[in-house]
């Protein structure tokens, strides 16, 4: 399959470079999702398959709630010595995870996301990836026999692109992803079960989903708005990090163009953490406005008061309705 998206000289000159080092460490992004994890360990995968005399190390914190995708291997600054560092879904520095990034010798940013920062000697980034994920399964089909596919890389890959693309419901698929897709497949992965582990939710996410519908708020504008406080997280039993199951609650209901769900963060200052999604109108510049950032129809930001949280859902509301006549026009 040719490379539709990608720069054939950038993937040789990525394969060169991991060619020519023994000691890779790989990162992603903070708060990682599947997608990060996916593109992070399916690649940890593909390096140490075709090199296996290579020390292949991932680096950061694990996910209580994404574990079984893999666990983080343990990374001192000492490793970083003569070693090529490459940096997966992760648009800007300060979102990546893990220490000592910078004491590597060489440093490669793969993504997907919008440009935010530019950094490493090479870059392959992409936004017409559905997914990391995506850009690694097409380097590995571009590049064939030198860095083939495993099942078990493929099994991380699937899990990272299923996530980024809600399972293949958001617009950001393609005929690539789909393509891409099938190349994973072939390789004997149970999607069945990694989709399952999508949908599954414990007895305490169940309720709080419940708590999502009873408490989100609907303005005139087509926005959505939930909030969800500390002691809601403690009466409910639940993580912060399993509230990612409401991020999409208010994409069933008619009529809503765009949804932000506000999530309060330990510590004793304000703070809450932003989930901002879209049907339409480009969110992602909201999203920078607020310490935060991502994807036309996807972002992330933060909240330190609570005229920021009224102001994210006035400006979420002038862009639904702007889009709004977009539409009739």
């Amino acid at each position: 399959m040719s490379l539709s998206y990608l720069i054939e000289s950038e993937v040789e000159a990525f394969f060169q470079k991991v060619k020519a080092y023994d000691k890779i460490i790989i990162h992603r992004h903070q708060r990682p999702d599947p997608d990060a994890l996916g593109s992070q360990l399916g690649l940890k995968h593909l390096i140490t398959n075709a090199f296996p005399n290579k020390s292949v190390l991932a680096a950061g914190s694990n996910s209580k709630g994404l574990s079984w995708l893999g666990q983080m291997d343990k990374v001192s600054v000492e490793d970083y010595q003569e070693a090529l560092v490459i940096i997966t879904d992760t648009a800007n520095t300060e979102r990546i995870d893990g220490d000592h990034y910078l004491n590597g010798k060489d440093l490669i940013k793969i993504d997907h996301h919008p440009i935010v920062e530019e950094y490493g000697s090479l870059q392959i980034v992409t936004t017409a990836a559905s997914s990391c994920s995506e850009i690694i399964v097409a380097m590995s089909d571009f590049l064939g026999q030198r860095l083939p596919l495993t099942p078990q890389a493929a099994q991380l890959l699937y899990a990272g692109i299923v996530g980024d693309t809600g399972r293949f419901l958001y617009n950001s698929t393609t005929a690539a992803t789909f393509n891409y897709t099938a190349l994973l497949l072939e390789q004997g992965i149970d999607a069945f079960a990694i989709n399952d582990q999508f949908q599954v939710m414990s007895p305490a996410e169940v309720k709080l989903q419940g708590f999502g519908y009873e408490n989100l708020q609907v303005n005139d504008a087509g926005v959505a708005f939930l909030r969800i406080n500390r002691e809601d997280l403690e009466r409910f039993g639940v993580t912060e990090e399993q509230t990612n199951g409401l991020v999409n609650l208010a994409s069933r209901i008619q009529g809503v163009y765009c949804w932000v769900t506000f999530v309060q963060q330990e510590g004793e200052d304000f703070f809450y953490r932003c989930r901002l999604r879209s049907k339409g109108p480009v969110i992602n510049e909201i999203a920078a406005l607020h310490a935060g950032g991502g994807h036309p129809m996807a972002s992330g930001a933060n909240a330190y008061s609570e005229e920021e949280l009224n102001e994210i859902v006035e400006q979420l509301s002038q862009a639904s309705l702007l889009y709004q006549q977009q539409i009739k026009q």
